[in-house]
């Protein structure tokens, strides 16, 4: 009979895992740059995704051509579960930008593994990896882009590359002895100068709550501050008191009109939906053309009406696109 020390030797060589599942990524309890102690969560995933087979070149060209040509839903399974441990290779480089939780990178690089599955050529002879690898860098960063902050600081591809690039690019001018200025750093990067600053106000700034008072002994809040974009008070108000005394003056002028007059002033000068030319034609019974001249002459009769009566609107009057405003 075999002794206890014997059976824990016969007990350690089973569980031990073959040549071909060993990976860079099955023992990364032991990498320090990784947040294994901290997250028990990455430690399960890393430990399952451990268990698919890596595939050879040939066998992965011959799934991907089988998914492409047929729709093959297994062979796609098996190209995203042997290229799981991609995602997390990549997915360390970026963990210095997202120190949140590491399964948010890992998860979004999924969904750049899958549709690199989905997108991926097999005749154009390019490695799967490689081609799988941009994809999961492209929704990594995108995710890491849209949740920096509550505002997103990135929304077009320049932004998000420069938002990568700045700090590493000024680290490695003081690094050589000059100072990162601006104008240098949008030389060494190929951006605008105002492209340099607004990224470095945007990282070196933090989200406030527009509710937030303006100071810990006040009451007033930060949106109260926020300047509205719209145009001035005495612009509204001048504008409102306008069309109300331009009204007026209309309902006079619509009083010294005949009816074809009148039908073209409110059917189709001061309508959002305009009748047609050939619809005013119809209803008078009179031509296409004998319309168009009513409306010339009516547009004439009221810009001189309004001289009259309203001379402080002259200069802003432009004969039909003014009323069509009213």
């Amino acid at each position: 009979m075999a002794s206890k020390k014997e059976e824990k030797k016969v007990e350690k060589k089973e569980i031990k895992p073959t040549a071909k599942q060993e990976h860079p990524l099955v023992a990364l309890s032991e990498n320090d740059n990784l947040p294994m102690a901290s997250n028990p969560a990455l430690h399960r995933y890393l430990q399952e995704i451990s268990q698919y087979e890596l595939l050879s070149r040939e066998e992965t060209e011959e799934l991907a051509i089988s998914f492409r040509e047929n729709g093959d839903q297994e062979a796609a399974y098996r190209l995203v579960s042997a290229n799981l441990r991609l995602v997390v290779k990549v997915a360390m480089d970026f963990q210095k930008y997202w120190m949140q939780n590491f399964m948010d990178l890992i998860q979004e690089g999924n969904v750049g593994l899958v549709q690199a599955t989905k997108k991926f050529d097999p005749y154009r002879g390019v490695k799967f990896s490689y081609y799988a690898a941009y994809w999961i860098r492209a929704y990594i960063l995108k995710f890491i882009m849209d949740n920096w902050r509550l505002v997103k600081i990135g929304t077009t591809q320049a932004q998000r590359k420069l938002f990568f690039s700045l700090n590493k690019e000024k680290k490695l001018l003081e690094a050589q002895g000059f100072k990162p200025e601006v104008k240098l750093l949008a030389e060494r990067l190929s951006v605008k100068e105002s492209e340099v600053i607004e990224m470095s106000q945007r990282m070196d700034s933090w989200d406030v709550s527009l509710e937030s008072p303006v100071r810990s002994d006040s009451d007033d809040e930060q949106k109260s501050f926020i300047p509205s974009g719209g145009p001035d008070i005495e612009d509204v108000v001048a504008g409102v008191e306008m069309k109300t005394r331009l009204t007026e003056l209309l309902e006079v002028l619509k009083i010294k009109l005949n009816d074809k007059e009148k039908m073209i002033l409110e059917e189709r000068l001061l309508t959002d939906e305009p009748l047609t030319l050939q619809t005013i034609a119809d209803r008078f019974g009179i031509s296409r053309e004998r319309v168009r001249q009513i409306e010339v002459n009516l547009l004439k009769k009221m810009k001189k009406f309004l001289e009259v009566e309203m001379p402080d609107i002259v200069d802003f009057f432009d004969g039909k696109r003014m009323v069509q405003k009213v």
